[in-house]
């Protein structure tokens, strides 16, 4: 019986990376055949290509590269021969390209992403285990049609609810709001529940000027105004809260509005929806009255990679709101 062909796209990130003596600190270095090799017996469970896309901490893939990353999975997906593609990927910006991926890409076949969040230098390297429970998931008939997932620590996650929570613990991969959609045990995936709505927003091009900006007490509009000066095409806001912001950040932002850039809300709080629910000068009604999108339960870097999205395939800031919005509002 032939096993399960899996291709592996390394782009390298923690799971690649060992403690370089000269300067006392990680950085990538290990080879695809040498982290596969430390994952013990997997050649017994699928047949594993790969493709050395490049040695790259986190913070370093940009929009760019996830585009080609995104590429490179479409065109092996597209092979007969192929059961699912994982991506190991830096933890810093991990969610972003599971989340531009699940978007853009819609095929039934199984896409992971996994990282590591210990070095190989360090006791408790976790990089094997989680990339063995990414090749279990990857291989399961159980996978097909779930979108693209989010594999660590055993647990399954659905890139479009996952966020990273903490800078150090292997559980780092939440979702906050939902918990994980599964599990790996004893090499079995098993899910617990299903993800009801999935979206798509089919293109194989993006729009990368888009900002995000954080709203704290006593903000004003200077870099809003700055952000929209600059050529931004689309601008996303952390606000308060339900969807709020300080009075001083409105010039801005119907500034942004005017000058026919997307302006994106969506809160800073970890969890929760924003919603026009105040009345008062800067509350969520006056923004959405001003023209603001609402985004939803999304973290502002999952809100920034959608808009960069739908810029893509629209100029019309109602499409662009239908998009955003999809499935989260009534029509309004």
């Amino acid at each position: 019986m032939n096993k399960p062909k899996v291709v592996v796209i390394f782009t390298g990130g923690t799971i690649s990376m060992t403690v370089d003596p000269r300067i006392g600190a990680a950085i990538p270095s290990l080879s695809s055949q040498e982290i596969l090799s430390l994952v013990t017996n997997i050649d017994k469970y699928a047949e594993i290509e790969t493709i050395n896309f490049s040695k790259l901490p986190g913070p370093h893939i940009d929009i760019q590269m996830m585009m080609e990353i995104r590429q490179l999975v479409v065109d092996n997906l597209n092979r007969d021969d192929v059961t699912g593609v994982i991506i190991t990927h830096g933890t810093d910006t991990l969610e972003e390209t599971a989340y531009l991926l699940d978007l853009s890409i819609n095929n039934s076949k199984p896409i992971v992403v996994v990282g590591a969040m210990r070095n190989s230098s360090e006791l408790g390297y976790d990089g094997p285990s989680n990339l063995a429970a990414a090749v279990c998931t990857v291989i399961s008939p159980q996978a097909a049609n779930k979108g693209v997932l989010v594999v660590l620590n055993n647990e399954v996650n659905a890139a479009s609810e996952v966020t990273k929570t903490n800078t150090l613990s292997l559980d780092t991969f939440k979702s906050l709001e939902f918990g994980p959609l599964g599990i790996v045990d004893n090499d079995e995936l098993i899910f617990h529940r299903e993800i009801i709505h999935r979206q798509h927003i089919l293109t194989d091009s993006i729009v990368p000027q888009v900002d995000l900006i954080k709203s704290g007490a006593g903000m004003d509009s200077r870099l809003i105004k700055y952000s929209v000066d600059s050529g931004a095409k689309g601008i996303v806001i952390e606000a308060m809260g339900r969807g709020n912001v300080p009075p001083t950040m409105l010039e801005g932002i119907q500034y942004a509005i005017e000058q026919q850039v997307a302006v994106v809300m969506v809160s800073r709080c970890p969890t929760g929806r924003v919603l026009d629910s105040y009345g008062y000068e800067g509350g969520g009604r006056h923004l959405r009255n001003l023209g603001v999108i609402l985004g939803g339960d999304l973290p502002g870097q999952k809100a920034r990679i959608k808009l960069m999205l739908a810029l893509s395939v629209t100029n019309e800031l109602q499409e662009i709101k239908d998009m955003i919005e999809y499935n989260q509002y009534r029509k309004q």
